[in-house]
């Protein structure tokens, strides 16, 4: 394997600079590298906030609820955050870890809601590993399916290295050694176990949440565009989050999701890459040792891994 274009584990920068936690090859770059993708925050989002205490912590240390600034500023610091983990140097991803590290020393209080798995007053802290693992897995478990259903398949064996790769990120954040799922069925097993472990409860403040997240004050011309943004939000939710939060969701909806794809799928690679592809995933597949032409295809061709 050359090491100078490939360096998976760790945060060692390679002679090249080329690579942080991820590289030319990795599953990462194919799927993070597409702006469309991002129509998987929101739904994983929602699923986050449908753990009582990772919706206490967004609450009550954020502008989320109040602010549309505070949305949006967690959306740029999750998307920046995620874009220097996989695309920048080795620097680039230890800076990023570490500003991660620094906003959740701030998020830990006492849960104001009562559940059935956490009663009233349960402490909370973003360091706690068990709650990074549920942040992680609803990301890794929707942004692949968000990349299948409007980019293309993915094979078994990407989709397993998809969570392997996304495993590295467990030492910057203090996450102990082999917490993480490291490939599609230990994923699915540990969302099972939480779904059926009584922790998931949408409370009323994830409601909030949600209601901040899905259906935000917007001017009347932008409300069709709102409704048009919830269909893939709410419908790449699992199927028993979404219920639990009281979600419409029907044939007709269904529909609309599954004709709408192939839309996208078919006017994706007419884009250019500037329009397609993150500004962070442009700039590191034209760093030197990197096929040029644009895209995380030509960028994998670079790797012969033996």
């Amino acid at each position: 394997m050359d090491d100078d274009v490939y360096a998976p584990r760790g945060v060692t920068a390679s002679p090249s600079g080329l690579a942080g936690l991820a590289g030319p090859g990795t599953v990462a770059w194919k799927i993070n590298s597409e702006v469309v993708v991002l129509l998987g925050w929101s739904p994983a989002i929602l699923a986050q906030f449908a753990h009582p205490l990772v919706a206490a912590g967004v609450a009550d240390h954020s502008l989320f609820i109040t602010r549309k600034a505070g949305r949006l500023k967690r959306l740029h610091s999750t998307l920046s955050a995620m874009l220097a983990l996989t695309f920048g140097s080795a620097e680039q991803a230890g800076r990023a870890a570490r500003g991660i590290n620094a906003i959740h020393d701030r998020v830990q209080g006492h849960l104001k809601d009562e559940t059935a798995a956490f009663p009233r007053g349960t402490p909370y802290s973003a360091h706690d590993p068990a709650l990074l693992r549920w942040v992680h897995a609803t990301l890794l478990d929707t942004f692949p399916r968000a990349y299948e259903l409007y980019v293309g398949p993915l094979t078994s064996e990407e989709k397993d290295r998809y969570c392997q790769e996304a495993s590295w990120i467990a030492p910057l954040l203090g996450i102990p050694d082999g917490y993480l799922p490291t490939n599609m069925a230990e994923l699915r097993l540990y969302l099972d176990s939480m779904l059926a472990s009584g922790q998931i409860e949408v409370t009323p403040t994830a409601r909030t949440l949600a209601q901040a997240l899905i259906a935000p004050p917007l001017p009347r011309p932008a409300r069709p565009l709102l409704r048009l943004m919830q269909i893939p939000t709410i419908g790449l939710l699992p199927d028993s989050i979404r219920a639990r939060y009281g979600f419409p969701w029907d044939a007709r909806r269904q529909t609309m999701l599954e004709r709408s794809a192939p839309l996208v799928r078919h006017v994706l690679p007419l884009l250019p890459s500037v329009l397609r592809h993150w500004p962070a995933a442009r700039a590191a597949f034209r760093r030197p040792g990197v096929l040029r032409g644009g895209g995380p295809s030509r960028a994998r061709s670079a790797v012969v891994v033996s």
